[in-house]
């Protein structure tokens, strides 16, 4: 009866986002579904969805929560008045982050996401 509401937006919902945009779109999250869960562009996306999605502001008990995060992360490309080449460049600038924080915090790229220590198994290969 419980929903399973994820906190922030999950990996898992990327692949239902492929057809939400145009032809740029599409190959880049074709390219981060084929890169590891902890991967320094798949992390960078997910982070780039947050902001996009607004999920730190989500409720579990939300109309947005209760519709799942790939319905809503869809609805949320669907409507965001940029192009394709606006979520490139917004895709690049979390790149940037990912990469500034883990170069400075000398923490795991994920830790930016879910904020805590993240265990060596987790990040292997990534």
């Amino acid at each position: 009866m419980y929903m399973q509401n994820d906190l922030l937006f999950p990996r898992s919902a990327i692949k239902s986002l492929r057809h939400a945009r145009g032809d740029k779109f599409c190959m880049l999250v074709d390219h981060v579904c084929s890169l590891p869960e902890c991967h320094e562009e798949s992390l960078a996306f997910m982070y780039m969805m947050v902001q996009l999605n607004g999920c730190v502001s989500c409720a579990t008990d939300s109309y947005r929560a209760m519709n799942g995060c790939s319905l809503c992360a869809y609805r949320v490309l669907k409507r965001f008045k940029g192009s394709d080449d606006d979520l490139l460049a917004r895709y690049a600038d979390a790149l940037r982050e990912v990469r500034a924080f883990r170069a400075h915090s000398g923490r795991p790229a994920a830790a930016l996401i879910v904020g805590t220590s993240i265990p060596a198994y987790a990040i292997a290969g990534g």
